[in-house]
């Protein structure tokens, strides 16, 4: 779908991050619609054409993309995951309830699956970030800092090749890795509360290290849909690493979304840690 001129919905959850990749759609030449989740979604959004939306509104979903002639939808921001009885179906939504359900059932990849199996079945085309705004995509290479040494580069080998082995089992898109010792792995949680977590083992001295020590590793599971819950690191990634005093990010360049790319080296490179985009 690259290089496509079709409009384009963005159903945005929380972060800066829809709100970014919507303006470089529209200077890649998309006309942009935003859906903007009731409790996620910055009013910001607002500066697009929009409607707000509950989760469970099925049904005003399709009817607004419908009106609207809207066949492309990508899903960006993170959205706290309710449970199913918690959400307010209306009838587009009841009429789908017992596949809903279904999908409530496992980990956040079949979750978001499920959901796009939903939205293509109504004609709807699910795109990625990349698709139409791939300046977001973590480049190869130094993005920040200064280069990690070889202890580290260590370190993210051994990060990246565990990340690769917990795949299967839809736990998590990051960890933490020091010395050859793994601090911690991200799951429910999300990566800022795991980043807390290694953040209090170094305040209470439970690890011992001598200033900066630790790399955060970020990568999508193998075999994931690369349109959905692409990876993703900002502003409040840097600042949770900086607390847990970490030497450094290690993301997978061409695979996990930077949001404000500029702001976020200069940022990195203040709180002295280094960024770099590794590839398999």
């Amino acid at each position: 779908m690259s290089g496509t001129t079709r409009p384009l919905a963005i159903l945005c959850g929380g972060g800066g991050l829809a709100l970014e990749a919507a303006k470089l759609a529209r200077q890649n030449g998309r006309e942009v619609f935003l859906v903007g989740i009731v409790g996620s979604a910055s009013i910001d959004i607002e500066s697009f054409p929009h409607i707000w939306l509950k989760l469970g509104e099925l049904g005003k979903l399709f009817g607004a993309l419908e009106e609207r002639k809207i066949k492309d939808l990508a899903i960006l921001g993170a959205v706290s995951r309710p449970e199913f009885a918690d959400l307010k179906l209306d009838w587009g939504a009841v009429k789908r309830a017992a596949e809903i359900a279904r999908i409530f059932r496992g980990g956040d990849n079949n979750l978001l699956e499920g959901v796009a199996r939903i939205f293509e079945r109504e004609g709807m085309t699910i795109v990625g970030a990349q698709d139409f705004a791939p300046q977001l995509l973590a480049p190869t290479g130094l993005i920040a800092g200064r280069a990690p040494d070889d202890e580290v580069q260590a370190d993210i080998k051994f990060g990246v090749a565990m990340l690769g082995a917990l795949s299967p089992f839809d736990v998590g898109q990051g960890a933490v890795i020091a010395r050859g010792r793994v601090l911690a792995i991200e799951a429910a949680e999300g990566t800022d509360a795991m980043l807390s977590r290694v953040a209090d083992m170094r305040a209470s001295r439970r690890l011992k290290f001598k200033g900066r020590a630790g790399v955060f590793v970020k990568a999508p599971k193998r075999g994931q849909d690369m349109r959905l819950d692409l990876p993703t690191v900002g502003l409040r990634t840097l600042e949770s690493a900086a607390r847990a005093e970490l030497a450094g990010v290690a993301v997978a360049a061409g695979e996990v979304l930077i949001a404000e790319r500029d702001h976020f080296v200069a940022v990195a490179e203040a709180a002295g840690l280094f960024v770099v985009g590794w590839t398999a």
